[in-house]
């Protein structure tokens, strides 16, 4: 069947004054109005398009792709605000309303949100909601303690900032333990560092334990063989520096260097840390 809010692969039926009539094996059909028409488009042909309604809550197919389906998540702009609600660039002609009763707080023109997309029962008109937790949910847990997962960051707090976990589940990520710019919108790739009695999601940016240490000791690799074999942090370098160039604390920073150290892959001297290259490394070198 044709469905509502999803890109849907339609065959050419006819052609019409008005447009293109599209139609799906059940034989239902909806119209690609001649705005939207290409003059490569042919009867028979098999194109994907978007199903929408219209401002007349007409079904009218379009060949654009928005930002985002329904039943996902998505991080929008606002286009205008009236009295019912308000409007998100969503990356159609017609904008996607999110009702007044759908804020969580007043929202401003202009500015972006982290919104969820579906179809309203009662009107089958696609809305947007911001009430995002609303739409997950941490009662039967699908992740365990370790597990990278994606993240969308959707609010901030004195804590830290909450995450959307794998489109179900909501997690915290708390500020002590963030070591680069986190922005609201923000998708990322993160890790579950704990899960509490009440099925709280403690998360961090970084792998835990040795595992960490062992990835921070490739970004540190990296940076040297990008930048000739050198590098001007050292033990005295402040933990706002060590964020600064690696997103990483300043004891994941002394561990993943210890361990390169050991590897006799870097010397350390007081100016810094510097790449030994493979050639310079004794030949009976069995620390790898």
């Amino acid at each position: 069947m044709i469905q509502i809010g999803k890109t849907n692969t339609l065959n050419i039926l006819r052609e019409t004054a008005v447009g293109l009539h599209l139609g799906d094996e059940d034989k239902n059909e909806v119209l690609l109005p001649n705005s939207y028409i290409k003059s490569s488009y042919k009867v028979k042909d098999q194109i994907e398009v978007f199903i929408y309604k219209d401002s007349e809550d007409r079904l009218i197919a379009t060949p654009q792709i928005p930002y985002a389906e329904i039943y996902s998540f998505a991080f929008l702009r606002v286009t205008s605000i009236t009295e019912v609600g308000a409007f998100l660039d969503w990356g159609l002609e017609k904008d996607l309303f999110l009702p007044y009763r759908e804020q969580k707080n007043d929202m401003q023109e202009g500015e972006s949100y982290v919104v969820y997309i579906y179809l309203d029962e009662e009107t089958d008109r696609i809305i947007a909601s911001a009430k995002v937790a609303n739409f997950i949910s941490n009662e039967h847990l699908q992740v365990e303690v370790g597990d990278e997962v994606d993240l969308i960051v959707f609010e901030e707090s004195p804590l830290g900032f909450s995450c959307i976990i794998d489109r179900m589940h909501r997690g915290l990520m708390y500020r002590n333990d963030i070591y680069k710019d986190i922005q609201i919108g923000d998708e990322l790739k993160g890790y579950i560092k704990n899960i509490r009695q009440d099925n709280l999601i403690d998360l961090s940016l970084q792998k835990s334990g040795f595992q960490n240490v062992l990835s921070s000791t490739d970004i540190i690799l990296e940076y040297l063989d990008h930048n000739n074999g050198y590098l001007n942090l050292t033990d005295k370098s402040t933990p706002e520096e060590i964020a600064k160039q690696f997103a990483m604390s300043k004891a994941t920073f002394k561990k993943s260097i210890g361990v390169l150290y050991r590897h006799r892959k870097v010397l350390i001297k007081d100016d810094g840390v510097y790449l030994v290259k493979e050639e310079d490394r004794p030949k009976n070198d069995k620390a790898e």
